[in-house]
C-alpha cells in the first residue's frame, strides 16, 4: 500500500525485509547527497564567476583611471614648472615606484625558494627511519 505522497507504508513489513532494503536506501542517500553537492558546486561556481566578472570590470576602470590621475598631477605641477618638466618628474617618480615594487617582488620570490621542499622533507624522514632501523 502506498501513502498519498507515493511512499510505501512499511509498518507491516518484517525486520528482514527492512534490513534488506538498507543497501538500496544508503545508495539512494549517497546519490542524492552527490547530486546536491554537484548542484551547490555549480551554483557557487556561477556566483564566483559573476563576482570575478565584476572584479574584472572594476580593474578595467581602475586601469584607465590611472592615466587620468597622472595627467591631473602633471597639469597641477605645470602651474609651477613647465609642462615637459612636470611630465618628466611624474615619469621619474613612477620609475622609482616600479623599481621599489620589483625589488619587493624579487625579495619575496627569493624567500619562497629558500623554504624546504615537502618532498625533500619526506625523503629526509625516510632516510632517518632507515638509519634508525639498521
Amino acid at each position: 500500500m502506498t501513502t498519498p505522497r507515493g511512499f510505501r507504508d512499511r509498518a507491516d513489513e518484517s525486520l528482514f525485509t527492512l534490513l534488506g532494503d538498507i543497501p538500496e536506501l544508503v545508495r539512494n542517500l549517497v546519490v542524492a547527497e552527490i547530486n546536491a553537492a554537484k548542484k551547490w558546486l555549480g551554483e557557487t561556481a556561477k556566483q564566483a564567476g559573476i563576482g570575478a566578472g565584476w572584479f574584472v570590470g572594476a580593474l578595467f576602470v581602475l586601469f584607465w583611471s590611472l592615466p587620468v590621475f597622472f595627467a591631473f598631477v602633471i597639469a597641477g605641477l605645470s602651474s609651477w614648472w613647465p609642462v615637459w618638466l612636470s611630465a618628466l618628474v611624474v615619469f621619474g617618480v613612477m620609475l622609482v615606484l616600479v623599481a621599489i615594487l620589483a625589488l619587493l617582488g624579487i625579495m619575496r620570490f627569493r624567500r619562497l625558494g629558500s623554504g624546504e621542499n615537502p618532498g625533500q622533507a619526506v625523503a629526509e624522514d625516510i632516510r632517518i627511519v632507515k638509519e634508525a632501523r639498521e
